[in-house]
């Protein structure tokens, strides 16, 4: 398990160097935060408004049940897809602002007054939180990036995948409740993320589906890039510890969260939305990309374990699928990520 170690020690580093100018990255990711929940409203808003139109049709015994279900289907696909397009451009600011971040380019700011995003999206100040309190149950936005891979008997494949250029990401909500009314340690912390999986493979390779098998297959042709993404939506659930604590004033007890150590235990089960290879080479003069969606006989529903531990609004997070990536292959391929997580309160 050496490379894994070698996986660890990179994101520790990161992990560190995060920790630094804390305040300042928080401040413009949480303006970015604010955008993609914006966009994730918008777009479920005129689902819940299309699927309405599709039950009045079954209602008037214009359509079938079947072909309503089929409505309803596309009609979430179709939005799913306009998420992740949407969103796409708000996250490559993201991922922009966390390397800006790590490499130490984002000067210090005034800490005396911090915005807070909250599930309604109105936003308060530190001042009003600390004199009202914080609700049993509060909101965050969650964000996720770092290294993706394969495990296969119990070792990474780290020669099969570029170590470097496959990656995760991951976006959502969740709610945190704290689970006893006069004790701040344990938290329920749950919601909805949407995973974005990349594998690059090495060696001029990609993969091709042989019947109920996929391989990864070396190419002919000469290949400038070789992707393979799966988008999963998720309801992840953890256990979280939360070393906040509470403080008293005017002999009332208050409590906080997300202003210690903090760690979190649980797991995650949920859908494959859309699986996608590319594949970028040139060919004499002619440039070309090809992008060829379908199921390349992936697991339908996904699975797993995942876990967290870092301080304040910024942890390491690790994820483990239970499941297997191809679901008739010989050998089973399971997906691996670590990272840095943002849960933003």
């Amino acid at each position: 398990m050496s490379n894994f170690t070698i996986y660890l020690a990179t994101f520790l580093c990161l992990f560190a160097s995060k920790i630094l100018g804390q305040e300042t990255f928080e401040t413009k990711a949480k303006n970015i935060a604010s955008k993609i929940e914006a966009i994730t409203k918008e777009e479920k808003a005129a689902l819940k408004t299309e699927v309405e139109a599709v039950n009045k049709q079954l209602e008037n015994g214009t359509i079938t049940f079947a072909e309503a279900e089929n409505k309803k289907k596309t009609l979430a696909e179709a939005r799913a897809i306009n998420i992740e397009s949407r969103v796409a451009k708000e996250q490559e600011n993201l991922k922009d602002l966390v390397q800006l971040q790590v490499e130490g380019k984002i000067k210090e700011r005034d800490s005396s007054k911090t915005i807070v995003i909250h599930w309604d999206g109105k936003f308060n100040s530190d001042k009003n939180k600390n004199k009202n309190g914080e609700r049993r149950t509060t909101s965050q936005f969650v964000f996720a990036t770092g290294l993706n891979n394969l495990i296969v008997e119990d070792k990474l494949q780290d020669s099969d995948y570029s170590f470097i250029g496959s990656h995760f990401y991951e976006w959502g909500i969740t709610s945190n409740t704290r689970l006893f009314k006069n004790h701040n340690l344990l938290h329920a912390k749950y919601g909805f993320s949407v995973m974005y999986n990349n594998l690059r493979p090495t060696d001029n390779r990609n993969f091709v589906v042989n019947g109920e098998q996929t391989d990864l297959v070396s190419n002919p042709v000469h290949l400038k890039d070789s992707r393979f993404r799966n988008v999963y939506l998720v309801a992840p659930l953890h256990l979280e510890f939360d070393f906040s604590g509470s403080e008293t004033k005017e002999d009332k007890l208050y409590f906080k969260t997300h202003q210690s150590f903090r760690f979190g235990i649980g797991g995650y089960a949920g859908i494959n939305l859309k699986s996608k290879q590319i594949v970028k080479y040139q060919d004499n003069d002619l440039k070309a990309t090809e992008k060829t969606k379908g199921d390349f006989n992936t697991t339908n529903f996904i699975y797993g374990l995942s876990s967290y531990i870092g301080y304040k609004e910024t942890s390491l997070y690790v994820k483990y699928d239970l499941n297997p990536l191809f679901k008739n292959n010989t050998i089973d391929q399971n997906n691996i990520s670590m990272g840095i997580r943002f849960d933003f309160n």
